[in-house]
Order: C-alpha cells, then structure tokens, then sequence
C-alpha cells in the first residue's frame, strides 16, 4: 500500500458518471493518509460528494482546508486564471476582469485553455510538493479524456508564448509516471466496462498518461454456501412454509446469475484490457460518509495486498 502511494505525486481519478468515482477518491485519500502519506485531494466539478464523504462541513473552495486526516480544495479554471495572473504581476488586469465580468470570457477565448488552466495549477501543486500524493477528481471519463488531451491540442495550434509553455509543462508532467498516473473507476456492467476500455486507450494514444490499477466498484463476491441447494429439511425445521422457501430459492437464483454476469464483465475487462485490478464492494448506506469511506479504504487496501508490488502500476492499455 505506502509503495502505491509513494510511486506517483499526482493520481487523477476518473470513471463514468454513476461508478463511484468521487467515492473512490475520497477512499483512496483515507487509505493513503491512514498508511502515513500526507494527501491533498483536488476536487474539479464542485459536486457535493467530496467534501461529504471525508467528513467536511460544507461545499469546498479555492483555499486549502483539513478535512479529516487529508487536506481539500477546489479548483476552477477563473481562479487559477485570477492566481496565474497576480503571480506574474497582473492584479490590476486581474482585478478588471472581475470587476467588468470578462473573466470568463478570457479564460474562453482559447480552445482548450480552460483545462489547461486547471491541469497547470495542478501541475504547480506538484511541483511545489504541497503533498506527498494529490489526488485529483477528474471529469466523468467522456469529458475527462478531453480535458487530459487538451494540453496537447494547445501544444499542436500555439508556436510560441505563456500558453505554449504552460501546455508544454502540463503534457510533460502527464507523461512522467513518476509524477502522474490515471486511475478509471468502473463497474462490473457491460456499458462501464466498455466506456473504460475505449477511455484507456485513448488516453495512452491521445495524452501519454500511465494507467494505475483499475477500480472494479461495486462488485459482490459470493457469500459462502451460496452455490448450495438450499436445504429443505432445515428450513421447513425452522419453521419456513412452501411460499417462503421458493422465494428464497428464486432470490439465491438471481443472486447466482447477478454474480455470474459481474464476472463475465470482469473476465472481458481482464482480456482487452489487461491491467491489476483493484476490487470493491457495495457499501449498503443511503448515503456515503466518513464511516462508508473509512470502508472502502480498507477495502482498497485489502485488493491491494493482493496485487504484486512489481504490478501495481501494471503494463500499458496496449500491452
């Protein structure tokens, strides 16, 4: 666990929406200060999920806060824009754009700049080495791979100037595995698991990024004794009628099938895409809280046990 902690500066998590992305970043923080690395989490969207799965009070902003054992905050393209522009000495422009409402308008008027805006910023984090380990929760995997690829896209389309260099310096941190990596978060369904595939490759094609393990959320093993038939003299002796005990046989019937099909999703994954595999399972709450966080913490790092050290990082998508 402190190896895949320590192998990277910054672990940017994405999944599709619906597959517990926030959630498993959230576990990933826990389990990584729990292991005495210092994390700082960077949330992008604004969605509550974050600030309520690691215990926080409210909606996190631009400014560091401790929330927990792990430190938080928000990043959006106006605000690293407004920082970029005080650093170099700009605060009166800085202070007219807020003031006139442009602010927005700039960090618009190139394609792209938004995301660089944010992934340079990110870049400044680890460079400065504010944590042992940023975790960072990206987009849902269809925006994700645009914002991961548009430092590229600005590298292609500008010859000279800040914006080139900042591109410049985003893609090289991108494509250093000492200092990036990308987790996907799926699920073992077949939408999730194909949406994760296509998403991996063009990653690795588009960006250069490494892959981490992947995060199977949500899967159930077998409980034991499950595949048994269900034992008729011990449940008429308990005192269950005919009714009750067809319908106990009709859910262990849909319990197998359900599992049956997870692993056939987990199976196709493991082929096409062949990467270790971290897995978690259902977590049964109306909401996901520090208690359901701490959870799935150590089950990340239970999964993690499992996997050899030397493949951690594992191969390439197209390995």
């Amino acid at each position: 666990m402190v190896t895949f902690c320590r192998e990277t500066r910054v672990l940017i998590v994405a999944g599709k929406g619906g597959t517990g992305k926030t959630t498993i970043a959230a576990a990933l923080a826990v389990m990584a200060a729990e292991a005495g690395v210092s994390v700082l989490v960077v949330e992008l969207e604004g969605k509550p999920g974050l600030h309520a799965a690691l215990g926080g009070t409210g909606p996190l902003r631009y400014d560091e806060v401790q929330v927990g054992a792990v430190r938080a905050r928000r990043v959006t393209p106006d605000d690293s824009l407004l920082e970029y522009l005080n650093d170099h000495g700009l605060q009166r422009f800085s202070k007219r754009l807020v003031a006139s409402g442009l602010l927005e308008v700039v960090s618009t008027a190139i394609p792209g700049l938004r995301d660089v805006l944010v992934l340079g910023k990110i870049k400044q984090l680890e460079r400065a080495e504010s944590a042992d380990l940023v975790i960072v929760d990206a987009p849902a995997t269809g925006h994700a791979v645009t914002f991961l690829s548009s430092a590229r896209g600005l590298l292609d389309a500008a010859r000279a100037g800040p914006v080139r260099t900042q591109a410049a310096e985003v893609l090289e941190m991108l494509r250093d595995p000492s200092r990036c990596r990308l987790i996907l978060i799926t699920l073992p369904e077949e939408l999730p698991v194909s949406e994760t595939i296509e998403a991996a490759y063009q990653l690795e094609d588009r960006v250069g990024v490494q892959l981490g393990p992947l995060v199977v959320n949500r899967f159930d093993p077998l409980p034991d004794g499950l595949r048994r038939s269900l034992d008729h003299r011990a449940a008429t002796t308990a005192g269950l009628g005919d009714t009750e005990i067809r319908v106990l046989e009709e859910a262990q019937r849909f319990r197998l099938r359900r599992h049956e099909v997870q692993q056939e999703q987990i199976d196709r994954l493991a082929r096409e895409l062949p990467l270790p595999q971290l897995r978690v399972p259902t977590i049964q709450a109306p909401s996901i809280g520090p208690a359901e966080t701490k959870l799935l913490a150590r089950s990340l790092s239970l999964s993690l046990t499992k996997v050899q050290p030397e493949s951690v990082a594992g191969p390439s998508a197209g390995s």
